[in-house]
């Protein structure tokens, strides 16, 4: 459970590089929703992996196979937060914050279960 909450601790301070970025290029630039909350997604993507490799998994894995699999995961969860940012904000015409929020919790169960069990789990010589 701590594990747990140490991630949801991260994913809060990478939705802040996440929504900033959305925010910003949705309503100062005039960005699509899907695009300006894909670019934020990557933002969100690199603090979480420099912070969950360092705090929440405590890795002492190499950063190359580690960042492999973490991309591998995050590439997933980028394909559903897209759908779910399409689906809502262009398909139902849900407020795209509203949209992120529920894309935001989606994701958040998927990458959590897919990096404890993957990509920070036992280095590859123990395994």
């Amino acid at each position: 459970m701590r594990q747990f909450v140490l991630f949801a601790l991260v994913g809060c301070a990478a939705a802040v590089g996440h929504y900033g970025v959305l925010i910003l290029l949705s309503e100062l630039l005039h960005s699509p929703p899907v695009l300006a909350s894909a670019v934020g997604f990557v933002v969100g993507g690199v603090i979480s992996y420099v912070l969950n490799y360092g705090h929440v998994f405590q890795s002492d894995q190499q950063h190359l196979p580690t960042a492999v699999r973490f991309v591998a995961v995050a590439t997933a969860g980028l394909g559903v937060n897209s759908a779910i940012m399409w689906l809502l904000a262009v398909g139902v015409g849900l407020h795209y914050l509203l949209a992120q929020v529920t894309a935001t919790g989606v994701v958040m169960l998927w990458s959590y279960a897919a990096n404890r069990y993957w990509t920070f789990s036992m280095s590859d010589t123990a395994r």
